[in-house]
Parts: structure tokens; C-alpha cells; sequence
């Protein structure tokens, strides 16, 4: 059976100078008689021509790319993060965002009432606590590497790092929670922000 995608460091239309190691399409099956031809042009082999557009990071900075197509490895840029808070990607309906946790710190307790949270953690270990009030915090797991959180629309949580390392995670809000490009160094710019636009 023919491999549909390999992984390579191939760059890709129209951006020349973007690498990335993440799958690329590179299959019959996967392509139409155009694109197909497209992809076989000498140079241009291991392109996904089907989604010419799809933006790949290339390392040089973090930035919110939302709204548009964009492809990422999350796990590498979810570890060279050291921001507070960077989100990456802004739609409509999700918002994809980078965060930091200093050892000893805690993302803070918080809720949002109209806004179901992803969170997944990529490296490091700490404790999160959910409940239905700020004081009855009823749910507590240990989490650590590869732990996914989720957290329903008006429950109460926070997440605490508890290793020696700063603890890297990406989560996602459905709907965004914060405002496009946001950018947090540190948790005190954070709450600044945030106590800023209510």
C-alpha cells in the first residue's frame, strides 16, 4: 500500500523558505489529476499542492496566525515557548494558545462561563483543580507529560506547576478567550491585561 504522507523537511509552496518536519500529502490517493502534476514537477515532489496556501512556523517567531490555514508541529513550539501566554491561532469559534508556567506558579484561579477549555501538557508535572465554586475545588488530579484537561464552561480551575521545570502546555478556547495576538510574558502581565479588559 502506497504511504499517503511521510514526514521530511521539505519546504512548501508559496514559502520557500519555510522548513518544518511535519507530514506532507504525497500520494495518487490523495490528489486530483491537477494537483497531481503539479506535486511531480521537478523540485516540487513532496509538496501538498491540494492546500498551497497551509502556512508551516519556521522557528523565526511566534505570532497568531488565525484565520487562516496553518500547519504546526504543537509539541516542539508548545517546548520553546517561555512566554506566559502567546496565542498561535485565533478563529472564530477556537482560540490555540502557548503557555509557560514558572516553577512554583500556577496559571491562577479562574473561570469563563460561556468558554469549554482544552489543555494538554507537553512537558512538566502539576496538580489541576476543578469545582463548581472558587471555594469547593472538589476535583483534583496529579497531572504530568501527555495529560489532556478539559474543563466545561463555568467551572472553576486552576493549574499548578509542581516539578523543577517550567511546565509547557498549549490549550485551546472554545469560543477565543483572549483577544487576537495576544502576547503575556509573565503572569503578572497577564493579570494586568486581563483586569485592563475586564
Amino acid at each position: 500500500m502506497e504511504e499517503c504522507c511521510v514526514n521530511n523537511f521539505s519546504y512548501m509552496y508559496p514559502y520557500p523558505n519555510a522548513y518544518a518536519d511535519v507530514p506532507m500529502c504525497n500520494c495518487r490517493s490523495m490528489m486530483g489529476p491537477d494537483d497531481w502534476y503539479m506535486a511531480n514537477r521537478p523540485g516540487y515532489e513532496n509538496q501538498c499542492w491540494r492546500y498551497p496556501n497551509t502556512q508551516v512556523y519556521t522557528g523565526a517567531k511566534f505570532t497568531d496566525y488565525g484565520k487562516e490555514p496553518f500547519v504546526v508541529n504543537i509539541n516542539q513550539v508548545t517546548q520553546q515557548n517561555n512566554t506566559f501566554r502567546t496565542t498561535i491561532w485565533t478563529g472564530n469559534h477556537l482560540q490555540v494558545t502557548l503557555m509557560s508556567i514558572n516553577v512554583g506558579e500556577d496559571i491562577g484561579l479562574e473561570v469563563h462561563p460561556d468558554v469549554d477549555q482544552f489543555l494538554r501538557i507537553e512537558k512538566g508535572q502539576g496538580f489541576v483543580q476543578m469545582g463548581n465554586s472558587e471555594d469547593n475545588l472538589n476535583f483534583i488530579r496529579h497531572v504530568g507529560e501527555d495529560a489532556a484537561i478539559m474543563v466545561p464552561a463555568g467551572t472553576w480551575h486552576n493549574l499548578t506547576n509542581t516539578g523543577n521545570t517550567p511546565l509547557k502546555l498549549y490549550t485551546i478556547y472554545a469560543p477565543p478567550e483572549h483577544p487576537f495576538g495576544t502576547v503575556h510574558q509573565t503572569k503578572a502581565d497577564a493579570i494586568a491585561a486581563e483586569d485592563s479588559y475586564g
